[in-house]
């Protein structure tokens, strides 16, 4: 009876988890008006920056108004972010950046969180060998080393232009002097205050006796205090000194195991962008330990031989596709996919068109496969998350595409006391077991086991296309497990269908990813008349919350930039 309770706690907790924790909480009732000046859609004729807060835009326009360059923009908008939107936005995470700067050169920066070095593959393990429920989700022990403060000061130091101080300012300023807090945001906090209270006896800025309200002030001074010291000390004033002081001692509390060491040696990695060809477009992505990269190369190798675009937009047979699809790439992001510093991953294998076709050898347009009969194909020769995006392009055609994440919405639910901001809990993106799946529904092998040191794998999906050698287009969104399909449909939306940008974002979402062998869809997103086809075809559709918060830009045929922010959220595009 103990045994099966436990099971069945853990089980709601990974639905919960699941459908609550990718994206931004959705309002019982419909938002009001906002409190900013937020545009969903702005054309511009130089430059453009769309992000996940209004506050964290303005940010960006206002470095690029002033000279800088791309990477200065996005070291204003990280920062600015971790002030107005500190579900996902932070300083106690990590992320991906993906480069192109104005002559097609490419580049990407993984600073991804890395297990401290007291991590162990069976930590998160009972005596008996079972998962410990939620202790890889919240408290003290669910953080990894952040690696956020590492990336902006490393891609400002290879591609930077304006002063690092000037860039940090902003995010200051915000903190002193307060932000007002929009309605989605209130919410947010009232709704996680009992994990707030839970896991911080401490006085911090984020519980208050009366509840959050639209157009309350959110002044943070401990967090503006720590980006003073990364203003003036660059990456030595978050990973030594004070704030490395502030941080080690939190950890100290309870469970936690980062150390002074683990911070101070901390690195990002520069490393080689996965690039791939589809029906004229270049696609470039992240690597692992992302593998929003590969899955989007072996999604587009699988599909780019159907009539996609005779069948139209979300149509049952191309609905099928996906699905069929996504069920044989998440399979083999379950077996392959891990730390390229730490396990062999066969990246050109897994992005090959003959691995692809391999894939669907068994494809059949009339029938859904069970996914229960499909496992990872064999590359090898005889192999939530709360989430943020934001993207930058330059009046020089630099352009960047970021996706930043502490995993849950506020991360572990950890603030460092004196320090403010939110620790993370991407431990849980590694594999605390075998054949166990993580808060998305995610499973994992050896290629994503827990090591001293090891970064965990990701769904991470910051993605630049090019066409005909120039920029054509950046997006990517959050979303935890969904982050991928997000990018993918974006895409093809684009390239396939043929949809305006605004369109592209903004039309109903649906996910798959192999187990659980369901298809979600955005409530009301399809119709009675699709869901019987779907359902003929052996799918099994089941309606859910938002799916991704999508931040892009697109170059016009004219040569203008079209910034698109989602209704998702309080996203904003400006541009001048």
């Amino acid at each position: 009876m103990h045994t099966f309770a436990n099971k069945f706690l853990i089980f709601f907790s990974l639905i919960f988890c699941f459908y609550a924790c990718t994206e931004p909480t959705p309002n019982k009732e419909a938002p009001q008006a906002s409190i900013f000046d937020i545009t969903k859609q702005k054309i511009s004729d130089s430059a453009m920056v769309v992000s996940a807060h209004p506050l964290a835009t303005q940010a960006g326009i206002e470095i690029l108004q002033k000279g800088g360059n791309a990477i200065d923009a996005m070291v204003a908008v990280h920062f600015a972010l971790a002030v107005a939107y500190p579900r996902a936005g932070n300083i106690g995470g990590g992320g991906f950046m993906v480069y192109r700067d104005k002559d097609g050169s490419v580049n990407t920066l993984d600073f991804r969180e890395k297990a401290p070095t007291n991590a162990h593959r069976d930590m998160y393990l009972d005596s008996l060998g079972k998962i410990v429920d939620s202790l890889s989700l919240t408290g003290h022990l669910a953080s990894g080393v952040p690696g956020s403060v590492e990336g902006m000061y490393a891609a400002h130091q290879q591609y930077g232009k304006l002063a690092w101080e000037l860039l940090v300012q902003p995010a200051i300023d915000l903190a002193n002097e307060g932000i007002k807090v929009t309605e989605r945001e209130a919410v947010a906090y009232n709704e996680h205050m009992r994990l707030f209270k839970q896991f911080n006896t401490h006085k911090n800025a984020f519980v208050k006796e009366q509840p959050w309200k639209k157009g309350d002030l959110l002044i943070q001074k401990d967090l503006a205090n720590v980006l003073l010291r990364i203003r003036d000390k660059g990456r030595a004033g978050f990973y030594e000194g004070e704030t490395a002081d502030l941080i080690v001692r939190e950890m100290q509390k309870t469970q936690g195991i980062i150390s002074h060491e683990d911070l101070k040696n901390y690195n990002a990695v520069w490393r080689a962008p996965i690039q791939f060809e589809y029906k004229g477009y270049k696609m470039i992505s992240m690597p692992p330990p992302s593998s929003g990269g590969i899955c989007l190369a072996e999604l587009f190798n699988m599909v780019e031989g159907q009539p996609m675009e005779a069948w139209g937009f979300q149509s049952a047979q191309s609905i099928h596709l996906f699905t069929e699809a996504a069920r044989r790439a998440y399979a083999d992001r379950t077996e392959h996919l891990g730390d390229l510093d730490f396990y062999p991953v066969p990246v050109q294998q897994l992005t090959s068109q003959a691995y692809a076709d391999m894939r669907m050898q068994d494809y059949v347009d009339s029938i859904a496969t069970p996914s229960d009969s499909i496992s990872h194909g064999n590359p090898y020769p005889k192999e939530s998350e709360q989430t943020t995006h934001y993207c930058v392009v330059d009046a020089e055609g630099n352009a960047i595409s970021v996706t930043t994440t502490i995993n849950s919405n506020f991360g572990s639910k950890v603030i460092v006391e004196q320090g403010g901001f939110f620790m993370n809990n991407e431990m849980d993106d590694f594999s605390a077991k075998p054949g166990v799946p993580n808060q998305f529904g995610l499973l994992g092998n050896e290629a994503n086991a827990i090591a001293p040191h090891k970064r965990m794998l990701s769904s991470m999906t910051p993605t630049i296309v090019e066409k005909d050698g120039q920029f054509f287009m950046a997006v990517g969104s959050p979303g935890g497990s969904k982050i991928i399909t997000t990018v993918f449909q974006v895409i093809t939306n684009v390239i396939d269908f043929k949809l305006p940008l605004k369109d592209a974002v903004h039309l109903p979402r649906f996910h798959f990813q192999w187990l659980p062998d369901l298809l979600y869809h955005e409530e009301g997103a399809f119709s009675d008349e699709l869901l019987e086809e779907l359902k003929a075809l052996g799918h099994t559709p089941q309606s859910r919350a938002p799916i991704g918060q999508v931040e892009a830009v697109l170059r016009l045929p004219n040569g203008q930039l079209e910034g698109v922010g989602d209704i998702r959220g309080d996203d904003d595009a400006k541009g001048f």
